[in-house]
């Protein structure tokens, strides 16, 4: 049962993935995360590095990978989940407004 369960999130990863390519790429994004994305380039970054981690850690339950160490596996597949998601929040962050000047400042 376990084996599907990892073999899932697999494909979930892989379907992350691919969406952060298509962000990447095109500037296409799943209909509703468009109003919110203003940083696309960011995103798709953010998706790619938050797909890899369930795809890794897969690929370390199936021993596809080269064993390493628990401390390793944990701490540099997590940092990688964590900098996505980062990513993805900051590129749904509003932009600043500038102010325009409409009148030349006299001294």
């Amino acid at each position: 049962m376990v084996d599907w369960t990892i073999a899932g999130c697999m494909v979930l990863g892989v379907l992350m993935v691919a969406l952060g390519v298509a962000a990447l790429r095109t500037g296409w994004t799943l209909p509703w995360a468009r109003g919110r994305v203003t940083r696309m380039r960011m995103y798709g970054w953010g998706l790619v590095l938050a797909g890899v981690n369930p795809v890794v850690q897969g690929l370390f339950y199936f021993h596809i990978a080269p064993d390493l160490s628990w401390d390793v596996r944990f701490f540099s597949v997590n940092a990688l989940l964590f900098t996505g998601l980062v990513l993805i929040g900051v590129s749904q962050m509003r932009l600043p407004r500038l102010k325009r000047r409409t009148e030349v400042d006299s001294c």
